[in-house]
């Protein structure tokens, strides 16, 4: 069986390897940026080798859907899953999930301080002092789920008023976290797993 890993191989190896151990079947994997993946497979066609794709987000997922690049899966494995964290057409289902979290830095705000909404960063008093990773996987799919809950145009209207809010980009959500502790921004946006990676504040 050959896998398309999304997911980085420290996270996921030790399934593979169960999975063989169990069943005898052995598997080959492939491990990659889940995006590129998704465009690898689209390139390939019918003619892709990958027999399981193993995305870090919905977003790559959706994208082979609409070119009709996955096929039906068992119908007892979406049954499995909550109706939220799998695609209705039962092409797809979720078999972990992360919290988006606003972290800030506790010597300088309390929980109180903060908006009761994300769209509330855009006000002026917070210029210059958010933290963001545009470029990273799970932001995007962050935005892709602001789209459908909220809609395109507020949205877009949110990510403008972010860029004219001055937000500080960072590369990954693990150097957020340090910014905020450093105390060189005072609010980031992360995925929760990342905070025990933060050297404490203070």
């Amino acid at each position: 069986m050959v896998v398309y890993s999304g997911r980085s191989e420290k996270l996921v190896a030790p399934l593979f390897t169960q999975f063989t151990e169990v069943t005898g079947i052995q598997v080959e994997v492939r491990y990659g940026d889940t995006a590129e993946l998704a465009a690898t497979i689209l390139e390939e066609g019918p003619n892709s080798p990958a027999d399981l794709f193993f995305a870090q987000d919905a977003g790559a997922l959706g994208a082979l859907a609409a070119a009709e690049m996955l096929t039906l899966l068992p119908s007892t494995l979406p049954e499995q899953v909550e109706p939220r964290f799998r695609s209705a057409d039962g092409l797809w289902i979720g078999i972990s999930g992360r919290d988006r979290l606003v972290v800030y830095n506790t010597n300088k705000l309390t929980e109180a301080d903060l908006p009761r909404s994300i769209t509330g960063f855009v006000d002026p008093r917070w210029q210059g002092r958010v933290g963001w990773a545009p470029t990273n996987g799970s932001f995007q799919a962050f935005v892709t789920a602001m789209r459908v809950q909220l809609g395109e145009e507020a949205t877009k209207a949110w990510l403008e008023g972010m860029i004219a809010n001055d937000v500080k980009t960072y590369e990954r959500n693990a150097a957020i976290v340090q910014a905020v502790a450093d105390g060189e921004i005072d609010v980031g946006f992360v995925n929760h797993y990342y905070l025990s990676d933060a050297e404490p504040i203070g």
